[in-house]
C-alpha cells in the first residue's frame, strides 16, 4: 500500500537554494517529468514572479552549472538547468527507494515536496539519508493511498495556507475589503508583494485541486 508524504527539506547545497534565498518574491516549481532520468543532469523549472535580477542570481548560484531560458510568458518563465555533480538532490534519493517526486515547490528555506513512496519504511530510509547528509527534514503530512483516492488534497504550501487563512480571518475576501495587503504583510512579517503572491498561487492551487476535473 503506497504512501503520499508532504515534507520540507533545506540545505545550503540543495538545488537552487541560493536563488530561493536571494529571490524571495519568486515561486519556483520543478517540472516533475523532467526528473525521471536524473543521470542527464538536466532539470526544468517553472518560475513565477521573478524580477529582472533573477538571472543574475542564477549566474551566482553555486548549484547551477548552466541554465537556459526555454520560454518567457511574462509573469511565468520556464528554465532548463544543469546542476554540478556535488549539488544535493532529493529526487534521486526518492527514486532509489522506489518512490516518485510528484511535486516540488520552493518555500522560504528550501523546498516543499510531495512524494509517492512504497511504504513507511521507505519514508524512514529517506529521513535517514537526509540525516546523514545534514539535510533539514520536516514532515508535514502523510496519506495512505486508500485514504485519499477520489478526494483531492489541496497542494498549498504552509506559507500559502497561512496567507490564505489570515486573509480570510481578517476580511480580505469581504466586499468591501476589511484589510489590505499591507496590513496582512504586517501580520505575517513579510512584504505586501510576497503576501499577494502567496494568496494568488495558493488560490490557484486550490482551484486546480478542488474544482478542475481530470
Amino acid at each position: 500500500m503506497s504512501l503520499i508524504a508532504i515534507l520540507d527539506v533545506a540545505h545550503p547545497d540543495l538545488a537552487l537554494t541560493p536563488t530561493i534565498r536571494d529571490c524571495p518574491e519568486a515561486s519556483i516549481e520543478v517540472v516533475p517529468h523532467s526528473t525521471t532520468d536524473p543521470e542527464t543532469g538536466l532539470f526544468f523549472y517553472l518560475v513565477e514572479g521573478a524580477d529582472e535580477t533573477f538571472e543574475d542570481v542564477l549566474e551566482r548560484d553555486h548549484t547551477v552549472a548552466d541554465w537556459m531560458l526555454v520560454d518567457d510568458l511574462g509573469s511565468t518563465r520556464i528554465y532548463r538547468l544543469q546542476h554540478p555533480a556535488d549539488t544535493t538532490l532529493i529526487s534521486p534519493m526518492t527514486t532509489e527507494l522506489g518512490g516518485l517526486l510528484l511535486k516540488a515547490q520552493s518555500n522560504d528555506r528550501g523546498w516543499t515536496n510531495r512524494l509517492h513512496l512504497p511504504d513507511r519504511e521507505a519514508l524512514a530510509e529517506l529521513w535517514e539519508c537526509c540525516e546523514e547528509t545534514d539535510i533539514a527534514f520536516d514532515l508535514h503530512r502523510m496519506f495512505r493511498q486508500d485514504e485519499w483516492t477520489g478526494e483531492a488534497v489541496p497542494a498549498v504550501t504552509d506559507e500559502q495556507r497561512a496567507a490564505l487563512v489570515t486573509a480570510y480571518e481578517e476580511g480580505y475576501f469581504e466586499e468591501p475589503r476589511e484589510t489590505s495587503l499591507e496590513e496582512l504583510a504586517d501580520s505575517l512579517g513579510i512584504s505586501p508583494t510576497a503576501v499577494g503572491g502567496r494568496i494568488r498561487r495558493g488560490t490557484g492551487q486550490l482551484v486546480e485541486t478542488t474544482l478542475l476535473e481530470e
